[in-house]
Formats: structure tokens, C-alpha cells, sequence
């Protein structure tokens, strides 16, 4: 299981991030220890990827990845310290509109931003790693 975290800032950006591994433009999130809380798990990612320590105050959907089997819950974050940057797993880190995230990011990831804006979640998705099926 994954968690990705919805980064809203007062001004109405979110936080994304470009993906070191295949360039693509995302939200932040990963992979849950076997342990872990997934709220902590998503503060813990959203700090190690960008520097930008976070509190988690939402659910907002759970998307399944249909061809790896993965599921991912993305919570609805608020930032309350640190400073985005570059880390090992983003080259770049970037403050955007949401119009901007549903541009830059596959469909799939920016499904989980509007989907954390929007009224009436938490939504159930399915995707292929790209897009909505």
C-alpha cells in the first residue's frame, strides 16, 4: 500500500514534484512500511521527498493501480514547516495551481489533486499507472 499527499497551500497551490526516477510530475507520496500508520506514513514521505514537513487532516480517495495491484490513499495535507527542495526522489520541487497539476501530471496523479478539492470524497478510483479506467 501508498500514500500520496495532497499538499494544499493558503494561497490554493499544491506541491509537486518531478519524479527522479521517470520525469514525470506528481504529488509526493510512496510505499508504507509494514508498520506504519498511513497519516504518518504520508507526513514521512511528503518530508523526505521535498523537505516540507506536513499535517495530514483528510482522506480523499483510494486509487488501485490495476496493473501493478498497488493501492494508494491520498490524504488532504496542510504544510506547517521546512522548505521545498530537491531530494533523492524528486529533481524538482514546485508550488503550482491546480489548473497547472492537471496539466503537468498524468491523469491518474492529477485525478488525486482534484479529487482532494472537490466536495463528496473520499472517491474510489481505478487507473493502468496512467490513466483513469
Amino acid at each position: 500500500m501508498s500514500v500520496t499527499g495532497i499538499v494544499l497551500r493558503e494561497d490554493g497551490r499544491i506541491l509537486a514534484i518531478e519524479r527522479m526516477d521517470d520525469g514525470r510530475w506528481v504529488p509526493p507520496g510512496g510505499v508504507l512500511e509494514l508498520d506504519e500508520d498511513p497519516r504518518n506514513g504520508v507526513v514521512r514521505e511528503v518530508l523526505e521527498e521535498t523537505g516540507v514537513k506536513v499535517e495530514a487532516e483528510r482522506l480523499t480517495g483510494v486509487y488501485k493501480n490495476m496493473k501493478l495491484g498497488v493501492v494508494s490513499l491520498a490524504f488532504l495535507c496542510r504544510p506547517v514547516g521546512g522548505e521545498a527542495g530537491p531530494s533523492d526522489e524528486a529533481a524538482e520541487v514546485r508550488w503550482v495551481l491546480p489548473e497547472e497539476a492537471a496539466r503537468m501530471m498524468p491523469e491518474a496523479r492529477a485525478a488525486r489533486v482534484l479529487d482532494a478539492l472537490a466536495d463528496g470524497g473520499p472517491f474510489v478510483r481505478v487507473h493502468d499507472g496512467t490513466v483513469l479506467l
